[in-house]
């Protein structure tokens, strides 16, 4: 008998927000920080055109995203790279920078897959506290040693909805050794309006040690297509499409991404609703002792610790009727709390009242 080996990881698989409730067939999810209006009518056109050549590989370069991506964001065409996803990017710079016994700073509360792809190629670790769910610059540098050699941070973050302001930022990359890779999570970036916030791509564009995630996972409401970007240096970019996989996003996808870019109007629709609802939403929780987070991206951290429900038993309730939010114990391991995202005008309403409903008994 053949046995055969292989290596045992010792990682915590992620986890998505649930989407499915047993029994029922309509659900309201707003476990995934998706888009709440969907995707630019544009990209309706993309899907329904009969142009689309499926017996074909798609363009492995990405050379017309690119494109239009240097003219959207004003960057350099050369110093982009596209993804299935902007995770696929994360784990391209894991495999490009990593080796065993490296070592990497993460926020204590972020995005999980910084975590699963830097343990994936052996590297350790490294968890920066928080300080009020916020990510703290002091922390991350207190936790920087010889053998780091990457610094992983969203910005607005993951689940917690906090920011580091522009100043924060700068001074963050300032303090860090010289060698250390900075990378900047923008995934929301389109969502904020806040006036001391600057987007990592704003701040960084011209750094040789800065590395900005974008996706069109969120705003763009192209989830479905796994498709996202990195911009970084031209030598990083060089040596990560040496590791690229060879055709990794699809045709469909990156039609869709270029219209969606073009779509100005759609975009401000989309900012404009998120922060009306968002504030609604917020105001409207207040009434039950249910805290959040100050307005920033399209989700808000539901805090219970003052409510007279318990975050679990809020969440069941609402499963019930058929609404899910995001458990923040599973993989982030924040206890008595919920993240919620922001959705369309109806399921805001529906959720609303499905909370008044539960909060009368």
């Amino acid at each position: 008998m053949t046995n055969l080996r292989f290596r045992k990881l010792k990682i915590d698989a992620y986890k998505p927000g649930k989407s499915q409730v047993k029994k029922l067939k309509k659900v309201i999810k707003l476990s995934a920080n998706e888009s709440a209006l969907g995707f630019s009518p544009k990209v309706k056109k993309v899907l329904l055109s009969k142009n689309l050549n499926f017996f074909r590989y798609p363009d492995g370069k990405s050379k017309r995203l690119r494109i239009q991506i240097s003219k959207k964001f004003k960057c350099n065409k050369d110093r982009i790279i596209c993804g299935a996803g902007s995770d696929e990017v994360i784990q391209m710079l894991c495999q490009l920078f990593l080796r065993e016994d490296d070592e990497v700073i993460v926020p204590q509360f972020s995005f999980l897959m910084y975590r699963i792809y830097s343990k994936i190629v052996g590297a350790k670790v490294i968890f920066a506290k928080e300080k009020n769910y916020k990510v703290s610059v002091d922390e991350i540098l207190k936790k920087v040693s010889k053998k780091t050699k990457l610094v992983f941070l969203a910005n607005p973050n993951n689940p917690t909805g906090t920011y580091l302001n522009k100043f924060e930022i700068i001074t963050l990359r300032k303090k860090l050794r010289k060698n250390i890779l900075l990378v900047i999570d923008d995934a929301y970036a389109e969502y904020m309006k806040n006036s001391d916030y600057k987007s990592g791509l704003n701040l960084f564009k011209n750094k040789k040690n800065v590395f900005i995630l974008r996706t069109f996972s969120k705003i763009y409401g192209l989830a479905s297509l796994r498709i996202g970007w990195g911009y970084g240096p031209k030598e990083i970019i060089n040596a990560l499409n040496l590791i690229k996989p060879p055709f990794n996003v699809s045709e469909i996808a990156q039609k869709a991404a270029i219209e969606s870019l073009k779509d100005n109007k759609f975009i401000s629709h989309s900012i404009k609703h998120n922060i009306i609802y968002a504030k609604k939403i917020k105001k409207f929780l207040s009434k039950y002792n249910i805290d959040t987070n100050n307005i920033s991206a399209n989700f808000l951290l539901l805090d219970f610790s003052n409510c007279k429900l318990k975050s679990k038993n809020f969440y069941l309730k609402l499963k019930k009727k058929g609404i899910i939010l995001r458990s923040t114990e599973d993989g982030y391991k924040i206890k008595n709390m919920l993240r919620l995202t922001i959705g369309s005008r109806a399921d805001n309403i529906k959720f609303m009242q499905a909370t008044e409903s539960i909060f009368k008994k």
